[in-house]
């Protein structure tokens, strides 16, 4: 295994060193550094006569696709009490889990040379150099399946004006339980064009066989695509962090981790919800629109609640983000202004916690 001189940029690297390709490993395990040097390798490398695979993992953290709605495709509220990150990349494709039993793999070439299947031959490939009867192949939607039935890896690329790259997962030992408990919306209601993931049944490749470690795989992997392309290149370990080898990384960082590309960047959608507050069955109605509240409105029984309370939070929730830390400060202000009588500002607490939950 090698590291990049600190004296020079991973393209000035790349460009002098390595005609013909070469391997990569991440030294960092954070979501928007790995995806900050997937782009910036996207952008960077010239890949028109050349290729390159790089291979990282992630501490939890869960990734949506670049059209896709977090509210919809995962447990927002769970992720946040676990401190899990949500990172929205890129590429197409759907939802996935990550945590250090999570390979992930990219494939990067010149548009004209992009293709999945070769690059999952290599993957397939690979496992089976480690374990040669592993029942493991590529579907029609490029996903990998372990004895025809359980999806070990799926895929999502994305293609440049001249270049491009296809990247997929591998679970080798992932939490499992973990990962169905945060792949599982607490939002109900929705309705969205955004892309939706496809469930599948999941398994590790070492519950199949535990000697399938994330170091040999990675070895082996390394190996075949080395093989498969034609060149030979030691493992180069790169550190995204590090903004001299890679000039503009941490701004792009920066910007995969913004509000607004994460949960600003979701296709419009709207939620029409009902839920029990102090005994009283509420309806909420909601459209958002770039991650901010665009239509509010609630169905309260005049019994429980004055109309004016509800229209007054109605109110106060248009034009804010459709988040709980926004709703949590106009909650507080509204509840320093109102002069309420115990029992009222029990249920309009109660109403706003429910609202903070929809989120």
């Amino acid at each position: 295994m090698a590291l990049v001189k600190k004296n020079s940029t991973l393209k000035e690297y790349f460009e002098d060193a390595w005609k013909a390709g070469i391997v990569l490993k991440s030294a960092s395990t954070d979501v928007f550094q790995n995806l900050a040097l997937e782009d910036w390798i996207h952008e960077h490398i010239d890949v028109q006569q050349r290729s390159a695979l790089l291979m990282w993992r992630n501490s939890s953290a869960v990734v949506i696709g670049r059209h896709q709605n977090p509210w919809q495709e995962c447990n927002l509220n769970l992720m946040r009490s676990m401190g899990i990150p949500l990172a929205r990349r890129r590429s197409g494709g759907g939802t996935v889990f990550h945590d250090l039993g999570n390979i992930n793999l990219t494939f990067f070439t010149s548009k004209k040379k992009y293709d999945r299947h070769r690059n999952l031959r290599v993957v397939t490939g690979a496992l089976k150099d480690l374990r040669p009867d592993l029942d493991v192949s590529a579907t029609d939607r490029f996903d990998i399946v372990l004895n025809g039935v359980y999806k070990i890896s799926g895929t999502a690329a994305k293609l440049g004006r001249t270049a491009a790259y296809h990247h997929c997962t591998l679970l080798c030992s992932s939490d499992r339980s973990l990962l169905s408990s945060v792949l599982q919306t607490n939002c109900k209601g929705i309705k969205s064009n955004a892309t939706p993931s496809v469930p599948s049944p999941v398994k590790n490749l070492q519950d199949e066989d535990p000697s399938l470690d994330p170091s040999a795989i990675m070895g082996a992997m390394a190996s075949r695509y080395c093989a498969e392309f034609g060149f030979d290149s030691p493992v180069i370990t790169v550190d995204p962090s590090v903004e001299q080898l890679m000039p503009g990384i941490q701004k792009m960082a920066a910007d995969l981790q913004a509000w607004e590309w994460v949960y600003g960047r979701t296709p419009k959608f709207s939620i029409c919800t009902s839920f029990m507050a102090e005994g009283a069955n509420i309806g909420l109605d909601m459209d958002i629109k770039n991650g901010i509240v665009e239509k509010c409105a609630m169905d309260i029984p005049h019994h429980w609640l004055p109309p004016e309370v509800g229209k007054e939070l109605c109110s106060a929730l248009m034009g804010i983000r459709f988040c709980p830390s926004e709703v949590a400060a106009v909650v507080a202000a509204l509840m320093r202004t109102a002069s309420r009588a115990p029992d009222l500002a029990k249920k309009t607490q109660s109403l706003y916690e429910n609202v903070v939950a929809v989120m």
